[in-house]
């Protein structure tokens, strides 16, 4: 099979894992916003996989539940009806981690030991799967938070899977964006490809901080904009010592710096897409510019849509998996400053200067 076969196959399986990873971060805000998420208190990698399957188990999963602080202090009393309600989620939550993993080692193995796996591809795609593998650590790290002391997981922990969730996701695209064909188009400027670059860090820096906003359920107060709290810079940002710690532990502070870094996001967006329409406006960079400023339009109106709703569950959401969106188009945006990869034995397809 020639390489572009092999690599439009490899794409297809890629596009395919990172449908399967936004589901997952779907089904994973929805845990979170059920308060679904500490119902399973033990991690079962393997044996995890069976749900109860009779009223006896049942009842054992129910008790170990009441063993920890969120039962006793939010839900104690609660029936086993309800009890199965946010279990499966939880469930379902663990079982489409381990599908996608299923979904992303089991292809790779085939692509590898067929030989239809490039070679500067191998040590890119293992680092993926090992990302995975890390990212359930981290997953039952999170989990285990919430189990003694508190009644929910602890913010740094869940902004840190989801941010970690998120990078994944722009490994996966970078690769696929690397192994699909390129406009010979040259950049706008010499500095398009870094503020490309800057955007897409900055998207990933916007989720970890909108991670802080869920853990700390930040969304649910001062539900109005464009002011918060009555004032564009509310007081009380620095009310916890050291001052510091207010970035990720006071609820108020957490909102503010999510929606204040989501209006440079937005500036720098605009700015980088008026730059490439005035220097090279038919290019394909310019264009998707265009596209990129839209979803970040996009995103933060939904973002305020959400606030103002006070946290819906379909629009939070809808404000979740925008973002991975936003991350992907941000990605393969900046990927296109850097060609495609060369095929083995030809020169390196490099960006148009």
């Amino acid at each position: 099979m020639s390489i572009a076969k092999n690599r439009k196959l490899i794409r297809a399986w890629l596009a395919i894992v990172m449908l399967a990873l936004f589901a997952l971060v779907i089904v994973g805000g929805a845990t979170r916003l059920t308060d679904s998420g500490l119902s399973i208190t033990e991690w079962k990698p393997v044996h995890g996989v069976i749900p109860p399957l009779s009223e006896t188990a049942w009842q054992a999963e129910l008790e170990r539940y009441r063993q920890i602080p969120e039962y006793q202090q939010i839900n104690k009393g609660m029936s086993l009806d309800e009890f199965k309600f946010i279990y499966w989620w939880e469930w379902a939550h663990r079982l489409l981690a381990r599908g996608v993993g299923v979904l992303f080692a089991v292809p790779l193995a085939f692509f590898w030991l067929s030989g239809r796996l490039e070679s500067h591809l191998k040590l890119p795609l293992l680092g993926i799967l090992a990302l995975g593998g890390l990212q359930g650590f981290i997953g039952w790290w999170m989990v285990t938070s919430g189990l003694v002391d508190r009644v929910d997981v602890s913010q740094y922990r869940l902004a840190t899977h989801l941010t970690l969730a998120a990078i994944i996701v722009a490994a996966i695209m970078w690769v696929s964006r690397g192994l699909a064909p390129h406009s010979s188009d040259a950049p706008p400027a010499g500095s398009s490809g870094r503020t490309a670059a800057i955007l897409a860090l900055m998207v990933l820096v916007q989720i970890y901080l909108g991670g802080l906003v869920a853990g700390l359920d930040a969304g649910l107060a001062y539900n109005s904009w464009p002011l918060m709290d009555g004032a564009l810079v509310p007081g009380g940002l620095l009310a916890m010592e050291p001052a510091w710690i207010n970035i990720f532990e006071n609820a108020k502070t957490v909102q503010f710096d999510h929606r204040m870094f989501g209006y440079v996001l937005w500036a720098v967006a605009a700015l980088h897409m008026l730059a490439c329409l005035s220097q090279a406006p038919a290019t394909t960079h310019a264009r998707r510019s265009v596209v990129l400023f839209a979803l970040v339009t996009l995103q933060a109106a939904v973002g305020i849509g959400t606030l103002l709703l006070q946290v819906p569950v379909s629009w939070a959401l809808a404000h979740q998996g925008l973002a991975l969106v936003v991350l992907a188009f941000a990605v393969a945006h900046w990927r296109a400053f850097h060609g495609s990869y060369a095929e083995p034995g030809a020169p390196e397809a490099s960006p148009a200067t």
